[in-house]
């Protein structure tokens, strides 16, 4: 499984490195957002990384919906907790919830068909930056913080038609940006395709804090800034492979 460098499973028990989950962050999301990277005093493990495992352990079914309630670090160890057939969560030892999961319909344990929806969605998730975020911002006058840029993932839905698929991928059909004072959110809609035919869609929401009057300067320092890391970084690791 294409996971297995990337947690850690003890007996049911998920536990992520910095190391592991920056290399995810950026290895397969293509997401370089600077809360994943190790040396960040706020460093958290990327929403897309705890989706991936539950989804690795618990299959995918027709229609999920994923809520996250708090941010992780790699001193945090979690288990998936059963609340019934169609709910279940990811929780701290202490039971508090940080992922929970509502689903049903059809479910299946197709790991290679697992391992092709979440690569595919987590690679088009990690593309939000750039590419969608600054044409959202510019469209209402508004930025992150460029010095403490802060995007955190609240929810996501996916629903498919039917799950005898072998290579769906994820092509955007939609964004919208709301925003209220210093505070805003961002929807992505998506559908996933197999062999030209619509199979599945799905949205993500974004929260984003600490907003302030859009600058174009800001901003291109923050893309170069984004741009020259992310080239840095594949650089070294094509190096190392």
């Amino acid at each position: 499984m294409f996971l297995d460098t990337y947690y850690s499973d003890i007996n049911g028990e998920f536990s992520f490195t910095r190391e592991q989950a920056s290399n995810f962050a950026k290895r397969i999301a293509g997401d370089f957002n600077p809360i994943h990277d190790e040396d960040n005093k706020r460093f958290c493990v990327p929403g897309d990384l705890l989706f991936s495992v539950l989804l690795a352990n618990v299959g995918i079914s027709q229609k999920m919906r994923v809520s996250f309630a708090g941010m992780i670090n790699e001193t945090t160890q979690l288990s998936i907790a059963t609340n019934s057939e169609s709910e279940l969560s990811m929780v701290d030892e202490k039971g508090k919830d940080y992922l929970h999961l509502s689903r049903s319909g059809d479910t299946t344990h197709d790991q290679d068909l697992i391992a092709q929806i979440t690569k595919s969605y987590v690679q088009f998730s990690g593309m939000n930056f750039p590419h969608i975020m600054v044409p959202l911002m510019k469209s209402k006058d508004i930025m992150i913080n460029p010095t403490r840029p802060l995007v955190v993932y609240e929810s996501m839905e996916l629903e498919f038609s039917r799950l005898d698929l072998k290579c769906p991928h994820v092509e955007l059909t939609g964004s919208d940006i709301d925003v209220d004072g210093k505070r805003g959110s961002v929807t992505l809609k998506f559908c996933f395709k197999e062999n030209g035919e619509v199979v599945g869609t799905g949205r993500k929401r974004m929260v984003m804090s600490g907003l302030k009057p859009y600058c174009q300067e800001g901003i291109d320092d923050l893309v170069y800034r984004f741009n020259a890391k992310k080239e840095q970084y594949n650089k070294l690791y094509a190096e190392l492979v």
